[in-house]
């Protein structure tokens, strides 16, 4: 007997579907689906991300989970209509892989005297951490014998 596993699967190509740019002159933006052209096209728009209305191939596209009503083919007044009743841009920035991106960001624009600073703080919270781990419940610190050479 066969058994069939069906995958749940629930980020579809749609009018209305939040993307995230990958790759081209206006890579790590967002833009909605307003209409889909055929199999491997879709016009997008992101009136107030900076992204104007073209037509792009899927490849250079990641789906996010954001999906919003919005009807086939409307206009670019329409999708910004839509985007700021939605607020689509907080709900963006609310999400997990927007939040990583931007730490990405902030980590690549660091200096070498931040990395410095991002270490010493590092150390002193890992031994702050160090000094609970090593009490007893009691309040008595467990001290490790020093290794004889």
């Amino acid at each position: 007997m066969e058994v069939l596993v069906m995958v749940n699967f629930t980020r579809f190509v749609e009018a209305g579907r939040v993307v995230f740019i990958a790759s081209g002159p206006h890579a790590k933006k967002v833009a909605i689906i307003v209409e889909i052209i055929d199999q491997r096209r879709v016009l997008i728009d992101g009136p107030c991300s900076g992204v104007p209305r073209q037509e792009i191939n899927l490849n250079k596209l990641h789906l996010t989970k954001l999906k919003f009503k919005l009807p086939h083919g409307c206009g670019t007044n329409s999708v910004k209509r839509h985007w700021l009743k939605y607020d689509i841009t907080k709900h963006w920035e609310s999400t997990a892989w927007a939040r990583k991106l931007h730490r990405k960001s902030l980590r690549a624009a660091m200096t070498d005297f931040d990395r410095f600073k991002v270490m010493v703080a590092r150390k002193q919270r890992n031994n702050i951490l160090k000094q609970f781990k090593l009490k007893k419940p009691d309040g008595k610190i467990i001290r490790k014998k020093a290794v004889q050479k």
